[in-house]
């Protein structure tokens, strides 16, 4: 019980940090510096993302990612406090720490191509390893405070690793080095904090970022959720599934599980509350809803970016790639939420609280337009990386002729401090595990640690899966998603993939098990989070959130051992697969809920029971997209998968003829 209420309360200080964090406007100084320092850095992205070479002058790779960071590392002690919650008052030494990220990065853009031509990164002169320390030292200051003090620890620790490595035992021994070649390499070369992490930052995530702030505060969320509300809301169950289409979608554009919770279960928990669901179910179903967004296409928040960047693959490919699984995702919350709704009577939306189908597209179809041209520029041109900014151009401009949502000169100077806030905590983040990346090259031992992991699991393919599922939920317990997935894609991916599995299935599959700990506890922030605005138990919320968003747990291994599922395969292939997906699920979430849609119920008795846990089984033989299973191939398994549904969908229909 201990454990649990120090777990508890854990999750409740993150999230009254975050809540305050939401809340916190900025006033003076301050507020100019955000506004200034990130204009200018949006300046220096198009311009190099666009190679306008403004000036004449067009900034090398390296100088450009200094340049970026020093402007949103120095933000970030602006706009974090060193201790205690959030606060718009920046202390004087905070100030001194913002100017010394200046100078310092500064020093790196200046001596840029010095240190490209003197390969600095291993051979740094006296002055370079001096402003190497002392970034290292702002960069771990940074971190601490935007991705708090586990991934404070987890960082240190590894940036330390390589000046200590030969002491440790195998498998993780490696090649020591003395401490002042350590942080040069980390500083300077390409392959630290200033590799993958931020060149996907760089040339992705900061037009996306900009993009999906600029979406909500014209009112796209205001149109997506009306929009939501028109089509499912007078379904049983409607305030949930409008929950579903909402939360999903707001997540997708903000990239976060807890703030997605806090903005839009504001008004999905009270009104699924009001319409007769428990506390604890609506606080569960938004959990869930807010964090299948984060796995969600189009844009899927900041990781999907640095797997493109990861792979050298374009972005379309990974959206393209998820689909499919968020997809299942989303269909078996919403075939839960109908069960659920079905076995207790629960009705929709009155006609009076939905809007009109019709009306609300008048209103907005300004949104479907600019999400429609950014797909068709991915898509078509594979513009990736200048597609967020002809999306943001679009939305302002024909912003200015929407009366209800049209955004003000102050509207839009909040805007950039939101975009700033986001930005300067990422880029903290970003910099901080980019360390860990260079820990691992600096030692050698990527390579070597791979196969010791394949070795430690006796070349078995399903402990190599189950292994690399527990070491994503416990460290996505203690990291954001960013962090986890880039340092398992270090440490993990390469034991997944030089066992046979495909690399784009693998690097979803570590970006899956790293969101599972939102909705499970002992943690489980999201649905904590919920559990806060609804007045739910946190612990019974997180239980019920696991049953809800229960696909999740099993998906990742179904795509990664056919990746077929995350449309790698012939496509006829691929449709076999995703029907049979879709029907697994739909047994899945009727055995999880105990009601069959179009069928009736699985009531609660001994002999129902009985028939749940056969329909589940059953689910899991149809959805698995694999043979081998008994010594069945995959034909022989759908088939015993659909024999063993027959009785339980028999007694459901029977159950509601009676």
């Amino acid at each position: 019980m201990t454990e649990q209420t120090s777990a508890t309360d854990r999750g409740s200080s993150a999230i009254e940090a975050e809540r305050k964090a939401e809340r916190l406007t900025f006033s003076g100084a301050s507020r100019w510096v955000i506004i200034v320092f990130t204009l200018a850095a949006i300046g220096v992205a198009i311009n190099q993302l666009f190679n306008l070479r403004l000036g004449g002058y067009s900034l090398l790779e390296g100088m450009y990612l200094y340049v970026l960071a020093g402007l949103f590392l120095s933000l970030t002690f602006i706009t974090f406090r060193a201790y205690g919650p959030p606060s718009p008052d920046v202390p004087w030494y905070d100030w001194v720490l913002a100017a010394a990220t200046l100078v310092i990065t500064g020093f790196f853009v200046f001596t840029a191509d010095a240190s490209l031509d003197g390969g600095w990164e291993y051979a740094a002169p006296d002055r370079a390893v001096w402003a190497s320390i002392a970034l290292y030292l702002l960069i771990l200051e940074g971190t601490r405070r935007a991705g708090g003090l586990v991934l404070f620890c987890i960082v240190l620790l590894f940036s330390l690793y390589p000046t200590f490595a030969e002491h440790v035992p195998d498998p993780l021994n490696g090649f020591t080095q003395p401490f002042t070649d350590v942080i040069p390499y980390f500083m300077i070369s390409s392959e630290a904090s200033f590799g993958i992490p931020m060149r996907a930052f760089g040339n992705l995530v900061i037009g996306f970022i900009l993009f999906g702030a600029v979406l909500q505060f014209t009112g796209g969320g205001k149109f997506f959720n009306n929009l939501a509300m028109a089509l499912v809301g007078g379904y049983r169950g409607g305030a949930a599934k409008v929950s579903i289409f909402a939360s999903g979608f707001m997540g997708s554009m903000s990239g976060s599980v807890i703030s997605n919770v806090l903005t839009t279960g504001a008004v999905s928990i009270p009104a699924m509350k009001k319409t007769g669901f428990s506390a604890r179910y609506a606080a569960a179903t938004e959990a869930c809803a807010s964090t299948g967004g984060v796995l969600m296409p189009p844009i899927m928040g900041a990781t999907a970016f640095v797997i493109a960047s990861w792979l050298s693959r374009p972005y379309v490919e990974i959206m393209l790639a998820a689909a499919i699984p968020s997809l299942l995702y989303f269909f078996g919350l919403f075939v839960q939420i109908d069960a659920y709704s079905a076995r207790r009577g629960l009705k929709g939306l009155p006609k009076v609280d939905r809007p009109a189908v019709m009306q609300t597209m008048r209103e907005g179809w300004l949104y479907i337009a600019v999400f429609a041209l950014l797909i068709f520029l991915m898509v078509a041109f594979r513009w990736e990386k200048t597609a967020p900014f002809y999306a943001v151009a679009l939305l302002l401009v024909v912003n200015q002729f929407n009366k209800n949502d049209r955004v003000s000169w102050q509207g839009f100077l909040n805007i950039i401090v939101s975009v700033g806030r986001t930005l300067s905590e990422l880029v903290a983040v970003l910099l901080g595990i980019g360390m860990i990346v260079g820990a691992f090259q600096a030692t050698g031992l990527t390579g070597p640690l791979a196969n010791e992991l394949v070795h430690m699991a006796g070349s078995s393919l399903t402990m190599l899966l189950i292994m690399g599922a527990v070491t994503s939920f416990i460290f996505g317990m203690g990291m954001t998603v960013t962090a986890c997935y880039i340092f398992l894609a270090v440490v993990l991916a390469p034991a997944l993939v030089q066992a046979g599995l495909n690399e784009l299935a693998v690097h979803l599959f570590i970006l899956y098990w790293g969101m599972v700990s939102f909705i499970t506890p002992p943690v489980a922030l999201g649905a904590f989070a919920a559990a806060s605005m609804a007045g739910a138990n946190a612990f019974s919320t997180g239980f019920e959130a696991m049953k809800l968003g229960g696909v999740i747990y099993v998906i990742p291994f179904f795509f990664v051992l056919n990746p077929a599922l995350i449309g790698q395969g012939p496509l006829l292939e691929v449709a076999i697969v995703l029907s049979c997906a879709l029907i697994g699920v739909w047994f899945l979430s009727a055995a999880l809920q105990g009601y069959v849609a179009f069928l009736g119920p699985l009531n609660s008795s001994t002999l129902s029971t009985v028939m749940r846990v056969v329909l589940f089984l059953a689910g899991l033989c149809i959805a698995a997209p694999i043979g081998g299973i008994l010594g069945l191939s995959h034909l022989m398994l759908t088939l015993v998968g659909f024999a063993l549904a027959i009785p339980p969908l028999a007694f459901a229909r029977r159950a509601a003829q009676n």
